[in-house]
């Protein structure tokens, strides 16, 4: 197995989502890594959690990674959540990325949930996709 691409992936995805003048249109600069303490806006886009799986094959190691990226609101209703999500879908669902390290063979969408949480009434939406990198 080799994770070796696993930081390079993240900051290109990170890198790609804060660029994207159609997301920033929706929620300027709040797509973050870590969100931050204190207030935050009412609508922000984080990166999540990543399982990381080993697809090495004789020509070298390599990884398939699955890593979410949720659409934070608590706007009422979906509506406004469901519209960044489709933009965040856009930006990375098949994207050609360049990374750091390694080599992106594909980055997929898989699937996604839409939840309310808490008490107060915070949307929620993590969008799950699936990326294969090489090293080398």
């Amino acid at each position: 197995m080799s994770y070796a691409a696993g930081r390079a992936l993240q900051e290109a995805v990170f890198a790609a989502l804060r660029a994207d003048l159609g997301l920033a249109t929706l929620v300027g600069p709040a797509v973050y890594d870590v969100v931050p303490a204190g207030a935050v806006p009412e609508i922000y886009v984080a990166l999540g959690e990543e399982l990381v799986r080993d697809r090495s094959d004789m020509t070298g190691g390599g990884a398939e990674h699955e890593f979410s990226v949720s659409v934070v609101s608590t706007r009422a209703g979906f509506a406004t959540a469901k519209s960044v999500a489709a933009a965040v879908s856009d930006v990375l669902t098949n994207a050609q990325m360049t990374l750091a390290r390694g080599t992106l063979v594909y980055l997929r969408f898989h699937r996604a949930r839409a939840v309310r949480r808490g008490a107060s009434d915070e949307r929620r939406i993590t969008l799950l996709f699936r990326a294969r990198t090489c090293d080398g």
